[in-house]
């Protein structure tokens, strides 16, 4: 019989190595069906073609002198993690249900590493396709950053942005319990975080109700701070940084709490 994991000696020592190996393994999934990059970046690629070249002739959506498609490509990169995060839930249950999750809870692994690991597993993932984004955003002729900070700092708010959307979804799936349910609820509340966010305004044009979803919406962090990266417009780094940090630490342990839910 193992012994619990709370008192595993050297257990959450080796909690970053237990994290990267997980990380690897869901890596090795994503490489065995390379087209899944290509059917997602469908959705980001017609919003910067069709939405974005659209609006910024329409010049309906005041942005300074920023253009609006500049201003679109950082909501689009997050819209485009968001939306793979956000189902994650789906691939838990699946896990629950080929028997693959009882058999890692019984290994020496904190659950809060194979959490973790999913949840950062998501933000490569979502890296990937924001490669993609950003090759048909230079293509469109937006400013973007060539500095290398920006751009490590670009990868590391995409990743905890995935993190923290990741374990909600997680999180979901430990409540609900069923791929459909968690499919149902990740497909309702997808939209309003996006719509609910600064991705496609400015925060300024928003009535006070949607402000104060806004303001407590993980999203909008991740969009400003992407902003303020990618094409140098005003933003408030360390805060959205630390608001990010938080979010996927919390939603980390929410998740891992209730992952032994989903084998009962």
């Amino acid at each position: 019989m193992s012994v619990p994991l709370a008192v595993q000696p050297g257990a959450w020592a080796r909690f970053p190595a237990r994290v990267g190996a997980m990380c690897l393994v869901e890596l090795q999934k994503l490489s065995r069906d390379r087209t899944e990059l290509f059917t997602r970046a469908i959705q980001p690629a017609l919003w910067l073609l069709i939405f974005g070249e659209t609006f910024t002739r329409l010049r309906t959506i005041p942005t300074g002198s920023t253009p609006y498609l500049d201003f679109l490509t950082p909501g689009i990169l997050a819209q485009s993690a968001l939306f793979i995060a956000i189902f994650y839930g789906i691939l838990i249950i699946w896990e629950r249900d080929a028997g693959v999750l009882s058999k890692l809870l019984v290994t020496p692994t904190p659950r809060a590493a194979l959490v973790a690991a999913k949840a950062f597993a998501s933000g490569i993932r979502a890296l990937a396709q924001a490669l993609m984004v950003l090759v048909l955003a230079a293509v469109l002729g937006v400013s973007l950053s060539a500095n290398p900070l920006n751009l490590l700092g670009m990868a590391l708010a995409l990743v905890l942005g995935s993190a923290f959307f990741c374990c909600l979804s997680i999180v979901i799936a430990g409540l609900v319990m069923t791929r459909e349910r968690v499919m149902g609820i990740g497909q309702a509340i997808t939209m309003p975080l996006f719509f609910g966010s600064n991705a496609l305004y400015p925060v300024e044009l928003m009535p006070g109700w949607l402000k104060a979803i806004s303001v407590a919406n993980p999203l909008s962090y991740e969009v400003d701070a992407l902003r303020g990266l990618l094409i140098g417009a005003p933003a408030h780094l360390l805060l959205d940084f630390g608001v990010l940090v938080v979010a996927a630490a919390v939603s980390i342990a929410v998740a891992s709490a209730l992952l032994g839910r989903l084998v009962r």
